[in-house]
C-alpha cells in the first residue's frame, strides 16, 4: 500500500471514499498520525494509485 491522499477532514474523506467505492479500489485508511503526515491518510495498493489519482481528478469537490 501507498500513501494515496491526506483528507483534511471527515467530509473530505468520506467524499474521496465514495469515489474509489465506486471505481472498484480497494483502500485502506489510517487515522494514526505520522510523522510529518496528518491524523487521516488514504492509503491504496501502489498499482491502483493512477486510476485513483484519475478518480479523484474528474470528481472534484
Amino acid at each position: 500500500m501507498v500513501r494515496f491522499f491526506d483528507p483534511k477532514d471527515e467530509a473530505e474523506l468520506a467524499r474521496v471514499e465514495a469515489i474509489l467505492k465506486r471505481g472498484g479500489i480497494e483502500y485502506f485508511v489510517s487515522r494514526e498520525p505520522e510523522k510529518g503526515i496528518g491524523p487521516l491518510q488514504i492509503q491504496v495498493a501502489e498499482e491502483d494509485l493512477p486510476k485513483a489519482e484519475e478518480l479523484v481528478r474528474r470528481n472534484p469537490r
